[in-house]
This record gives C-alpha cells, structure tokens and sequence, in this order.
C-alpha cells in the first residue's frame, strides 16, 4: 500500500496536467530546498571567483612567459580552466533547482553530478596537458638542450598571491557549496585546491631553480602538479558518478531511517529498506508489517505516519515509498 501522496486527490482534478503528475508521484519537490537562494548563493560566489580567475590567469600568463618557468605558464592553463569550470556551475545548479515537470518527474537535481563529471575530465585532460609539457623539458634537459629560466620578484610575488587567492576561494566556495547542497559546486572549490596545491608546486620549481641553480625542478614540479590534479579529478568524478548509479545511502544514514520508521505507533516490524542517491537527496523505499486485522484505512494511516516522519527527520529525502504488508510471524 503506498501513502495517499502518490494517490491523485480530488484537488487533483482542478489543476494542471504538470501540476498532477507531481501530486501522482508523491510531491516529489517534498524538501525545502529555497531553490531561488541556492541560485542566488551559487551566482555570488561563481562571480567572484570567476572574475579573480580571470584576473589571477592573466598575472600567471604573463609571470610566466618572462621567467620562462613552465611551470608557472602550465598553472596559469589550470586557473584557465577554473574559468570554464565556474560557468558550468552557474549552468548546472540554475537547471537543477527547475521543478518537476512532465518530462522530468523525478526533477532535474541530477545534472549536477553530470556538470561535475565535465569538471572532473576537464580537469584530468588540463593534467595530462600540462604532464607532457613538463615530460618534454625533463628530457630535453637530459639530452642536453639548454634550458633557460629567469625568475624574478613578480614570478614568486604571482605565485605566492594565487596560493593565497586560491586557498581562500576553496574555503569559500566549499562552505557555499555545503550550505546549498551543491555537488558540482563542490566539485568547483576542489578544482580550486588543486590550483592552491599546484601553485605551491611551482613555488617549489622556480625557488629550486633561482637559489639551486637547479632549472629542471621546474619541470618535474609540472610534473608533479599533474598528478595533484588527476588525482583531484579521479575523486570528483567517482563522487559524481556514484550519484548518478543509485548509490544506496550510508550504512549510518540507513540505521537513523530505520530509528524512525520504528518509532511509528502501529509498525510491527521493517520488512524491506532500500535507499538510493538522487544528486544531493535521497529515495527512500521502506516496507513495514502491521496488524492484518486492521482496516485499509488503518493500515493507510500508520503507511501516511511512516511517510511524514521520515521525510521530517531527514529534509534531504526528496521522497519516502511506504509499501505494507499483513504482519506473520
């Protein structure tokens, strides 16, 4: 037996057609999520960073031409790449707090870890980009060819500023992004410790090769930025994926759920749970035993009471199936 939520009212009849598909399925907007200040919230903090990005690529380029640190020149294609990622975010949270629609019953949350899934290859292609440049001067070096650097103050002063810049917009956007439950915003501000990560890299290379005479460390600290963020890439995209292949909820998440669907008055006993990631919410299918001497009406009502608990208690369950059966022993 389902709960009256994914039974039509007659309330029903004197809406829209989209309107009634939503009620059909059970409300499936259950949460509040306050979508607009979710968009709000992600264009506010998409916007700063996305023009300190621009402005931090700009200082790196040019930092890194003179000083010939390739290093720097491939950090400063990373912080490129936070650009495009930064739209992408904006793109995919306005799409996802759309309302169900009759093309889209379940909702659009789920482009989210799709946006994050472009994020995540972006990433690693940007990574593999910048691995073979510096592969290419670690061997040129060892065969010989000469390999010219020439760091000045504006090279560690362009440096030190992203290390900055960038660790404080991981905290910014990290913080946003667990506020408005944004996957691909989160995806976003670890894109940005990757940056913070490899600028320290390239801080490393041209300080080994200003004070060490020691030019081809800014190479192998290319290097080293590549696998930083190809490692930052693979976890983004896992993430994202297990959001889009009905990942079941965390084994605490499931005990916490089932805390309260006992406490329901009337539930003999938890038949079934399942649960499955949905983006940033979660499906919830429970089966409970009650009373066979109860009426349907009775039996509807203790279903309703499982119903409303659940999605009460956890405001990320974007919708609660309760399914009875007649209790045997």
């Amino acid at each position: 037996m389902e709960n009256r939520k994914n039974l039509p009212s007659k309330s029903d009849e004197k809406r829209t057609k989209d309107t009634e598909i939503i009620e059909i399925h059970g409300n499936l907007d259950n949460a509040p999520r306050k979508a607009p200040q979710k968009s709000r919230i992600a264009v506010r903090v998409s916007t700063v960073t996305f023009i300190g990005n621009i402005i931090l690529f700009v200082f790196k380029l040019i930092a890194g031409v003179r000083s010939k640190s390739s290093a720097l020149i491939s950090d400063s294609i990373h912080t490129a790449s936070d650009v495009l990622t930064t739209l992408m975010v904006i793109i995919g949270v306005k799409i996802s707090e759309k309302r169900a629609d009759r093309d889209h019953q379940y909702g659009h949350e789920r482009i989210e870890p799709v946006i994050s899934t472009i994020l995540a290859t972006v990433l690693i292609i940007v990574a593999l980009g910048i691995g073979k440049s510096g592969a290419e001067n670690i061997i040129n070096f060892a065969r010989g060819v000469p390999f010219e650097i020439n760091i000045g103050f504006w090279t560690f002063a362009v440096t030190v500023a992203s290390i900055v810049f960038k660790e404080i917009m991981f905290h910014y956007t990290r913080f946003a992004a667990k506020k408005i439950s944004s996957s691909a915003m989160l995806a976003d501000a670890w894109h940005h410790r990757s940056d913070a990560l490899s600028s320290v890299a390239v801080l490393i290379g041209i300080a080994g090769a200003k004070w060490f005479d020691f030019p081809v460390l800014d190479p192998i600290m290319s290097i080293f930025v590549c696998i930083i963020i190809i490692k930052v890439g693979v976890q983004i995209y896992i993430g994202a994926v297990n959001q889009l292949i009905d990942k079941s909820a965390g084994e605490d998440e499931v005990q916490r759920i089932i805390y309260f669907v006992s406490a329901v008055n009337g539930v003999k006993r938890i038949d079934l749970i399942r649960t499955r990631v949905h983006a940033d919410r979660l499906y919830v299918d429970v089966e409970i035993s009650v009373d066979p001497s109860l009426s349907v009406g009775e039996a509807h009502t203790i279903a309703e009471l499982v119903h409303g608990n659940v999605e009460e208690a956890f405001p990320d369950i974007k919708h609660c199936m309760v399914h009875v059966n007649p209790y045997s022993e």
